[in-house]
């Protein structure tokens, strides 16, 4: 059998990719994992950690999680993408966006433990390349206020009335 570029190399984002197709998950799922193809296998996990601990510290009320949620939004030293997947999440109710980083971060965490053990063992993967062109946000960044409003998809899910 003739060898192709799979037989050598291991894909850490062949979850990923089949999870942004998969019609059996949320669009929301879908988005936030095609979002995290390519990204670097620490920065997606932590990125999304992160982003996870201060969507929840303003849901739980908790006075760091509004400045934590607002410096992650308009920070203008790092990549958008944790400005991407939060606003493919925002607005949907905090159930389903906790859920869904929730759920992003499991996969992302799996995968960091399977690229451990690739490098552990020696195998060769694939490269990944990073799907942002810049280490910079490539646009305007907004100007997001630590006491930010909290509108309805804060306080009323519609995932809770079902």
């Amino acid at each position: 059998m003739k060898a192709t570029r799979f037989h050598d190399r291991f894909d850490l984002d062949v979850t990923l990719r089949d999870a942004s197709c998969d019609e059996h998950l949320t669009p929301t799922q879908r988005m936030i994992a095609g979002a995290s193809i390519g990204k670097p296998v620490e920065d997606a996990y932590y990125s999304v950690r992160e982003l996870r601990e201060a969507a929840v510290w303003v849901h739980e009320g908790d006075p760091d999680g509004k400045p934590r949620l607002a410096s992650i939004l308009s920070n203008d030293g790092t990549d958008d993408y944790q400005r991407c997947i939060y606003y493919c999440l925002a607005g949907r109710g905090v159930v389903a966006m906790l859920d869904d980083l929730m759920w992003l971060e499991d996969l992302l965490e799996a995968r960091g433990i399977v690229a451990g053990k690739l490098m552990r063992a020696k195998v060769r993967q694939m490269p990944t390349t990073d799907p942002y062109v810049s280490a910079e946000p490539d646009g305007p960044v907004g100007v997001v206020s630590d006491d930010f409003r909290q509108g309805p998809s804060w306080w009323m899910d519609p995932t809770l009335a079902e």
